[in-house]
């Protein structure tokens, strides 16, 4: 369900509501901006890439769950929010920051080279409907057949991940 918050007249506001799924009068109620990433988006992702690290299936060479996730992220999510390097700038040694990998010059060395990679919590409701998208598509080429899957998957159609 969805709610658009609406004023009116004497300046208080109202919801009109959209959905198949109406809200019960008497029972409350949580709100969340639908503009940014949901919390079940948020329980989805988590849920998904912690069933992917238990299962085995995925190729990834990490010894963690918390690697794994950086790994997801860089594989299947958004990847690096920007590159950070050191140089020589005017004789002194500087640390320049590019949005890309293709702005740092050639002959830089990877030693000198760091990334920062974009958290979750910085992801759009979008790039968190497609990283999720890319994670279940991999975990289904990879054979991940569990019961726990299933549930999440099933889960999905009831929720409102995509929206």
């Amino acid at each position: 369900m969805k709610a658009l918050v609406i004023e009116s007249s004497e300046g208080t506001v109202q919801l009109l509501m959209m959905g198949k799924d109406l809200p019960i009068v008497g029972k409350y109620y949580n709100l969340e901006d639908a503009s940014e990433g949901s919390n079940a988006q948020n329980k989805t992702f988590h849920a998904l890439t912690l069933e992917y690290f238990k299962s085995g299936q995925s190729s990834y060479d990490v010894s963690s769950y918390a690697e794994f996730k950086i790994e997801i992220k860089i594989q299947l999510g958004e990847g690096y929010e920007k590159f950070f390097y050191g140089a020589i700038v005017d004789g002194k040694p500087k640390i320049i920051e590019v949005k890309t990998k293709e702005e740092i010059p050639k002959g830089i060395a990877l030693d000198l080279i760091r990334a920062k990679l974009k958290s979750w919590s910085d992801y759009t409701k979008k790039q968190r409907k497609e990283t999720i998208d890319n994670v279940i598509t991999e975990m289904l080429a990879a054979g991940v057949n569990t019961t726990k899957f299933e549930e999440i998957l099933e889960g999905m159609s009831h929720e409102h991940i995509h929206d």
